[in-house]
């Protein structure tokens, strides 16, 4: 397809989670540079509905939530079905003419085709793609970043690849939060603010605590970095961590601060840019620190950081630092898929030293 006739109507489905949307904002950004005049849609979830609504270069959301619609239709299947074609009709009302199919399931390819978007290209994986009209082999992402997976869409488009950064606009409302959150807990300007993330991984659901580091370990590195640096401790994330958080602070000898399930995704993201260091776990946060522009030490156990790590790879030497143990059985996640693992060596034999000299090399 080429850009050379009129601009583009295209559509981004991508139901999972905030860190895997954010991966999809260099191609955005190429898109928008190629076609400054074309309309891009997105299908998200209700999590990421809210950096969705707020990223200017997207110009119009569409909210699925999966879980709302198996309610619903157990509830009554009249609404649901009064629901799914109120949706359907309204995605044909802006009559795409592209449809980039992330989702890796064959059931929004057979929307999409409802739909009457008849140039839909996306994924070939696990024979998921019969309602695609190109389909791009995959057995999972290796061996590459999944954002260069996203980018490789570019060449169905006729577009070349020109940015790769990802990108969390801050909103000057969210920066004047923060600062009224600081003061008001005796944290000046001048002061060494670190921020921690000891949650995370939501998408793994119970699984979550294989890339999760200890809490007593945080709270150990805590009150190292408030003896050298000397730092100010700040704990940060959603509603769901707010238990680990609280025992985690139970734990700091020092200063520190816990403003778990306090903040807006972008307060968050404000927050994390306003510490001058972020030392997170694998998973969606790390991603909303890279792409706002904070620095961030991360952990990293069964997964690989190549392909869900920091990006672009060329910023780890200087703002973005990956922790890992290089054992002979990691990565274990492969394919989408966990390895059974009962001792899960490659995260619990990260100790407090180790991530406090990579905290050191970046301060």
């Amino acid at each position: 397809m080429s850009l050379k006739g009129p601009s583009l109507k295209i559509l981004i489905i991508n139901p999972f989670g905030i860190g895997d949307v954010l991966f999809t904002t260099p191609l955005i950004s190429n898109i928008k540079y190629h076609d400054p005049q074309g309309f891009i849609g997105y299908l998200g979830n209700r999590r990421t509905a809210e950096f969705l609504d707020g990223y200017p270069k997207i110009d119009k959301v569409f909210v699925y939530e999966r879980d709302e619609y198996h309610r619903l239709y157990k509830d009554s299947k009249r609404d649901f079905f009064i629901k799914f074609f109120q949706a359907l009709a309204e995605i044909r009302r802006e009559r795409f003419d592209v449809v980039l199919d992330l989702s890796l399931n064959g059931y929004a390819g057979f929307l999409m085709w409802l739909a009457g978007i008849k140039r839909r290209v996306g994924f070939h994986y696990k024979n998921r793609s019969l309602f695609l009209t190109t389909r791009i082999p995959l057995k999972g992402y290796e061996d590459r970043h999944v954002v260069e997976y996203y980018l490789s869409l570019l060449k169905e488009l006729g577009m070349e690849i020109q940015m790769t950064r990802l990108e969390f606009p801050i909103k000057p409302e969210d920066s004047q939060w923060v600062d009224q959150l600081l003061h008001r807990e005796g944290i000046g300007p001048q002061d060494v603010v670190i921020g921690l993330v000891p949650g995370g991984g939501a998408s793994w659901g119970k699984d979550a605590v294989y890339k999760q580091w200890a809490p007593q370990k945080y709270a150990k590195l805590a009150d190292k970095m408030i003896e050298k640096f000397p730092a100010k401790i700040i704990l940060l994330g959603d509603q769901n961590d707010s238990d680990l958080c609280r025992r985690i602070q139970g734990l700091i000898k020092g200063f520190c601060v816990d403003c778990s399930g306090r903040t807006t995704l972008g307060q968050f993201a404000a927050l994390l840019k306003r510490c001058l260091l972020n030392v997170v776990n694998d998973g969606g946060p790390l991603h909303v620190a890279v792409a706002a522009g904070a620095k961030t030490v991360s952990i990293f156990g069964p997964v690989d950081e190549t392909v869900y790590g920091p990006y672009p790879p060329a910023d780890t030497n200087q703002v973005h630092t990956v922790v890992k143990k290089n054992l002979a059985c990691r990565p274990c996640y492969r394919r989408f898929r966990r390895a059974e693992c009962d001792h899960i060596s490659c995260l619990h034999s990260i100790a407090v030293e180790d991530v406090l000299e990579k905290v050191g090399e970046i301060l």
